[in-house]
């Protein structure tokens, strides 16, 4: 089963329910700090990482971007914008595999990302 850590910096509780509910069983779902949660996959115990934040790519994803490297990070939205859906796959198959958004967005973004991630 894949594992997701859910970072960021707030609406922590709210995220990782909708993320559960999105996946169905198909994911665990864990809360931690954004640091925790970056370590997390940087030690391969989590394989994905979720934040959310005012910004979309400060708070959210700021340790993940820093442990595990910009390569390996999506900012899916930020104030005003939000990836195509084109755009976010494009992410996914690239290899990214922490994602940031506005707390704001998270119930656009979320069920995409755990539809994507569940055929990888």
């Amino acid at each position: 089963m894949k594992r997701i850590v859910v970072g960021g910096q707030i609406d922590k509780d709210s995220l990782a329910e909708l993320i559960q509910s999105c996946a169905k069983g198909a994911f665990t779902i864990e809360i931690k700090s954004d640091l925790e949660a970056a370590m997390a996959v940087q030690a391969n115990q989590a394989d994905y990482y979720f934040g959310a934040c005012n910004t979309g790519g400060g708070g959210a994803l700021a340790m993940a971007i820093a442990l595990l490297g910009k390569d390996k990070c999506a900012t899916i939205s930020m104030p005003g914008k939000i990836m195509s859906e084109a755009e976010m796959l494009a992410e996914i198959q690239a290899g990214k595999i922490a994602f940031g958004f506005t707390a704001q967005d998270k119930e656009k973004v979320v069920p995409f990302l755990i539809s994507r991630l569940q055929e990888q």
